[in-house]
């Protein structure tokens, strides 16, 4: 797999500008940086193109040694990257643009890159950026961006596919970062076999969760799967041919420590359990048993009497009631895909309780989880698919009782103007965007019920979800979860997937904002012509 570089521009004044966009961006300057991408939007550079050169520029620069320190007896969690989340949300959200916007979720990414580098020196005051943007300046020069892990060449196993592929995992198990890099690359190499690899990178990913959520700031909330995700989705983006950096940028982290895999133990005791009714005890296990095989393969929806009361235990109830509910359907033959559907709309609404601001780390981690375990199932045939299920209700579990143990599980209805249900659908979507825009999520909520109930079309809803994520910025990992609300509504099938659409407002509006979160926006409209922007 060759190194994707700017030797592949071969235009002259493109190499240039991104020649510009590089050098703006090691220095940190975001208005520097956005100049160059407008200058690139303007003269009509293809968006993969666009994508694999920020990806390049980022790569070497986006990872940590250790998510996670301990300074002076205090644990302190170490963030992950966002600048790969934000890209691989741009391919999507640049469909969902109005004419003229298409470069508006580009730009946003372009304009967190340079806050998003070196998250390690962030973190301790060494570096300006996105995460140290609320500590007081030292005095002192920041440090330039280290890159903690240098690229690799390509290690080539030999032996059957799988046991390459198990030998990758148990080196990411270990935390031997580099060599699990390396074996990688190799497998990457070998087209038959990609498919199948990055399948397994995801599952890496979706199998490191941490055990707890109360009164625990060590955020391993399912990050490793969102890289991974990222990665397959740009790689695809870009071609396998140009996507080395990706695979920097996202796959080496994998075996990046802390890694969390007591939640994924008990979900394949689960298996054990209550799928095979057989006593747990001290021998090795391995593998997926043909029961799981034959249970991955139904496809039996939830009725909504079946959906409500399911989501009841697994917001209200405790261990074990939520791995035997979630069994018992499982073997009355509903499928795991349906299942997951239900589990979405009781993210959402955990999302739709959410009113402080400081307060969605949980629930909007725990949501873009359930939306990538759903891509998972419907990306890849993974044998051991069916244990995530058990581990996303898990998590949709300390979810809900996180909302409660914090006091903040309420969702709050606001009242319209008389003879607002009156008014016609497009200025329905109007006041949902105004108050999307002001922050105001209740008003938003309320003129979206009742946009809905006049039979406003959904679709256009969601297209103005998605604008208003790209509109706001400053940490387009928040971008995401409007994309993805959007995304998962045109995907499920289960009760009141209207939810979704209100989750997906109600967390533009209310999450945490940062600095000027229009002035990105404002620059790309002004720059554009867009007046609407400005």
């Amino acid at each position: 797999m060759p190194h994707h570089t700017l030797r592949t521009v071969s235009d002259t004044n493109a190499r240039a500008l991104y020649d510009k966009l590089e050098e703006r961006i090691l220095a940190r300057d975001q208005v520097g940086a956005s100049d160059a991408y407008y200058q690139l939007a303007r003269s009509g550079r293809p968006l993969p193109e666009l994508v694999a050169q920020a990806v390049r520029i980022h790569a070497p620069l986006t990872h940590v040694p250790y998510h996670e320190r301990i300074d002076q007896g205090f644990v302190n969690f170490v963030n992950n990257d966002h600048c790969l989340l934000s890209a691989r949300a741009t391919t999507h959200l640049a469909k969902l643009m109005p004419p003229g916007m298409a470069g508006l979720p580009m730009a946003q990414t372009v304009w967190y890159i340079p806050t998003g580098l070196d998250i390690w020196n962030q973190k301790i005051n060494k570096a300006p950026g996105h995460y140290s943007r609320s500590m007081t300046p030292t005095g002192e020069a920041p440090v330039k961006p280290v890159v903690h892990w240098p690229d690799q060449q390509a290690e080539h196993l030999e032996g059957p596919i799988e046991a390459r592929l198990d030998r990758w995992l148990d080196l990411v198990h270990r935390g031997h970062v580099l060599e699990a890099y390396r074996v990688f690359l190799g497998i990457m190499e070998e087209p038959a076999h990609r498919k199948q690899a990055l399948a397994q990178l995801c599952f890496a990913g979706l199998i490191d969760l941490q055990d707890r959520v109360f009164l625990n700031r060590s955020y391993t909330t399912g990050h490793k799967a969102f890289r991974a995700r990222a990665t397959v989705e740009l790689g695809n983006f870009i071609g396998w041919d140009n996507a080395h950096h990706v695979l920097y940028a996202g796959a080496l982290d994998i075996g990046v420590g802390p890694r969390w895999y007591s939640t994924y133990e008990m979900a394949c005791n689960c298996i054990t359990h209550y799928i095979e009714k057989q006593k747990i005890s001290a021998i090795p296990y391995g593998d997926a048993t043909a029961r799981e095989a034959a249970i991955l393969r139904q496809t039996a929806p939830l009725s909504k009497e079946e959906a409500e009361p399911f989501l009841d235990v697994v917001l209200n109830g405790h261990e074990p009631a939520i791995q035997e509910t979630l069994s018992a359907l499982l073997l009355a033959g509903k499928g795991p895909r349906q299942i997951l559907d239900v589990l979405q709309v009781g993210a959402a609404q955990v999302l739709l309780e959410t009113q402080d601001t400081l307060n969605f780390s949980i629930p909007q981690h725990c949501y873009e989880y359930l939306n990538t375990l759903g891509w998972f199932y419907d990306t890849f045939e993974h044998p051991q698919r069916l244990k995530l299920l058990y581990v996303a209700t898990s998590y949709l579990n300390r979810n809900a009782w996180h909302a409660r143990q914090t006091n903040d599980n309420r969702e709050v209805r606001a009242k319209l103007p008389v003879g607002a249900a009156a008014k016609p659908p497009s200025q329905m979507l109007d006041h949902i965007v105004a108050a999307t825009i002001a922050l105001d999520g209740p008003q938003a909520i309320a003129w979206a019920r009742a946009y809905l109930d006049g039979n406003g079309d959904p679709m256009q809803l969601g297209r103005q979800i998605a604008l208003c994520a790209s509109r706001i910025g400053n940490d387009p990992h928040n971008q995401e979860l409007g994309q993805l609300l959007v995304e998962d509504y045109h995907r499920n099938r289960s009760f009141d997937r209207d939810r979704l659409l209100l989750a997906g407002i109600q967390h533009t509006a209310v999450h945490r904002k940062y600095g000027d979160f229009l002035e990105a926006s404002h620059r790309f409209g002004k720059a554009m012509g867009v007046t609407e922007l400005q």
